[in-house]
């Protein structure tokens, strides 16, 4: 069982599926205006260090349809773990609130909000992980595939938070993941060794070519090479990642049949082409909107029904 969301790696094959087939499932009642609202006089407090178009609109919609409502707390509104400890945070919004979404940059404060607050903490993005993100990743190429297992995603660039929640939702579900990134911006070893000894049925790779990283892909996936946080490294990081772009050429070099996704903002001419993205500009719009439809399933069975069914 899991009273929050705040990392894939902690919930089983079993959860992961469980969420990503009642996604599917209740897109399509809530898309036809026939969705309960099992949330209603239900509060989620947002803590957002970072600003956000999907993650906040996303998140403000689903409350909304499920019948509950949003208090959006910016960094200046509480001045999280330096105007008040974390944990008294986390103590009062679990008094006022019946869940907290936090977009931090510390991986640890969502951790401590978790850890103290007796209502359902979810991570809505850290500089270590974005789970919510990968699960509608996810739900999109299962959506477009059918299924998950036995499917190979190649992740070109940066070995960032979003590459870390999808590599460990791919094998967890069965999936192949390959980062293709420079030698410098791959994985920890820590984190390739923990992955490697994990006992889920997929694999995880690292190709440092993206030309030979694409090969057998089903799903070529990138985002920004600079996020938040990193705009001093940005002349570095375009340079070095230089041969890393999603263009014609790359893309040419994978199966037939391969889809490219982006988890946005995108930034064209750098990680991908224009041309790139418009041809496959349905299935990364589509995967953005499944925020939506993941996280809006995601609330129900916290808030409203209290924990992850195993």
């Amino acid at each position: 069982m899991a009273k929050g969301f705040i990392s894939i790696e902690e919930l089983s094959a079993g959860q992961l599926r469980g969420l990503i087939e009642r996604t599917i499932s209740e897109k399509s009642v809530y898309l036809a205006g026939r969705g309960t609202t099992p949330l209603e006089n239900r509060t989620l407090a947002m803590i957002f260090e970072k600003p956000s178009l999907r993650t906040r609109v996303s998140f403000e919609v689903a409350m909304a349809q499920l019948g509950g409502n949003c208090i959006y707390l910016a960094p200046t509104d509480i001045g999280l773990g330096t105007r008040e400890p974390v944990k008294d945070v986390a103590r009062i919004l679990g008094r006022m609130c019946d869940g907290i979404v936090a977009r931090t940059f510390q991986h640890k404060l969502v951790v401590e909000l978790a850890e103290w607050c007796p209502k359902p903490v979810i991570n809505g993005l850290t500089d270590f992980n974005h789970p919510c993100q990968a699960m509608a990743d996810l739900t999109a190429i299962k959506e477009y595939y059918g299924e998950l297992e036995g499917r190979t995603l190649t992740f070109v660039g940066d070995g960032n938070n979003v590459a870390r929640s999808l590599a460990w939702g791919c094998v967890k579900l069965g999936m192949k993941f390959i980062l293709s990134c420079p030698p410098k911006y791959s994985f920890g070893n820590d984190f390739i060794e923990k992955m490697k000894g994990s006992p889920a049925p997929g694999a995880m790779e690292v190709i440092h070519d993206p030309e030979t990283a694409v090969a057998d892909a089903d799903v070529i996936y990138t985002d920004t090479w600079v996020s938040m946080g990193q705009e001093e490294e940005k002349n570095n990081r375009q340079r070095s990642f230089a041969r890393f772009q999603i263009n014609s050429n790359l893309v040419s070099l994978a199966p037939e049949h391969a889809i490219v996704l982006h988890c946005l903002p995108a930034y064209r001419e750098c990680e991908i082409t224009d041309g790139v993205f418009e041809k496959n500009a349905e299935y990364i719009l589509n995967q953005a909107e499944n925020r939506l439809h993941f996280q809006r399933t995601l609330l129900k069975v916290l808030l409203a029904e209290g924990e992850i069914d195993s």
